[in-house]
């Protein structure tokens, strides 16, 4: 049975919710006023909103992700907002991916995402409320030895358009975001993949910087401000089956340049 919870204050999900974007998500809508439910394989290694809850576990696992599902459900009888967040990345050249490589990146970036969405799917119709999925600069513009991560975020995209178009009638809208390149574990275990070169990590994070129009990387906040925007429908209540790209103008610029 849920708890009675008081429904004038807005119910957010974010899954990966301990990494550098999840993180600074649980922040941002934390100090909008929303109850912040995270999930995540790791640990919260901070003080998580008090009037929150977060759950750690294995949503890459069906049994474990209905079992979240199943503590959610007790928590509240709504959630106002689904960020799709959590997220894995394999560095590795094409013919040397394996097909263990592939399944557990794209039981992380894409079942849990269907799975997930389907198991909120009450919960999102009871408030009209908005999913937000985190994909990626990569699934419209990509590079070498990324092609199983690249795959994954650009089925999210396919996946947002047409849970906009099935979700409508119900008043759920369902947007993505792109980031590109953040300042965040992944990006650092990213750089190792030689393509900026052989120097140090400030030197490749330098020559990565140089790559955007903004002529630098981006910071979690900046990304978790934007999934805020999506995911209030006070602000984006006309956006729905949209891709927002956050990557500092690097898509932007010819390649030939």
């Amino acid at each position: 049975m849920a708890k009675s919870l008081n429904p004038d204050i807005r119910t957010v999900l974010i899954t990966g919710a301990s990494g550098g974007i999840g993180s600074a998500a649980v922040d941002v809508f934390a100090e909008a006023g929303w109850r912040v439910i995270g999930v995540d394989l790791d640990t919260y290694t901070r003080d998580f909103p008090e009037n929150g809850l977060f759950i750690q576990g294995d949503i890459s696992v069906p049994e474990e992700l209905a079992n979240i599902f199943e503590q959610i459900r007790e928590f509240t009888n709504r959630l106002d907002a689904l960020i799709n967040n959590a997220a894995v990345q394999v560095a590795k050249p094409f013919l040397e991916t394996t097909l263990n490589d592939w399944d557990d990146l794209m039981n992380v970036n894409m079942r849990a995402v269907f799975f997930g969405i389907q198991k909120a799917y009450a919960l999102l119709k009871q408030a009209e409320g908005a999913i937000v999925n985190v994909s990626s600069v990569h699934a419209v513009a990509t590079s070498t030895q990324i092609s199983t991560y690249a795959a994954s975020k650009g089925g999210i995209l396919a996946l947002t358009r047409a849970l906009a178009v099935e979700f409508a009638p119900d008043n759920i809208r369902v947007n993505a975001i792109l980031p590109g390149a953040v300042v965040t574990p992944m990006l650092l275990e990213g750089l190792e993949r030689g393509h900026l070169g052989k120097g140090t990590t400030d030197a490749r994070m330098a020559e990565l910087a140089k790559k955007t129009v903004l002529g630098r990387i981006g910071k979690p906040e900046e990304i978790a401000q934007a999934i805020y925007f999506l995911a209030d429908n006070n602000q984006s209540s006309f956006m729905t089956g949209q891709s927002m790209v956050i990557d500092g103008g690097a898509t932007a610029r010819l390649s030939t340049e």
